[in-house]
């Protein structure tokens, strides 16, 4: 997946994750401590934000951010 990928998905899921709450993204900004317009730009797929304020916006929004192996290294290190 590439970086863009990846951050137009996690803005999907942000954004949902935040209408299902029925916050504004000005709420979400108030409670993440972060700005708006930086929730705006993870909602976009920006491909530059920070992970601090991102962690922030995902902690308030009780999603977080998972890292594991990619389905190809998993297979290759079974062989």
């Amino acid at each position: 997946m590439s970086p863009r990928e990846f951050t137009e998905s996690l803005g999907a899921k942000v954004r949902a994750r935040r209408g299902s709450l029925s916050l504004s993204q000005s709420d979400l900004a108030d409670l993440a401590g972060v700005s708006e317009r930086f929730v705006r730009f993870v909602e976009q797929g920006k491909t530059t934000v920070q992970l601090e304020p991102l962690l922030a916006v995902l902690g308030t929004l009780g999603l977080e951010l998972k890292v594991q192996a990619a389905a190809s290294q998993t297979a290759n290190n079974r062989s």
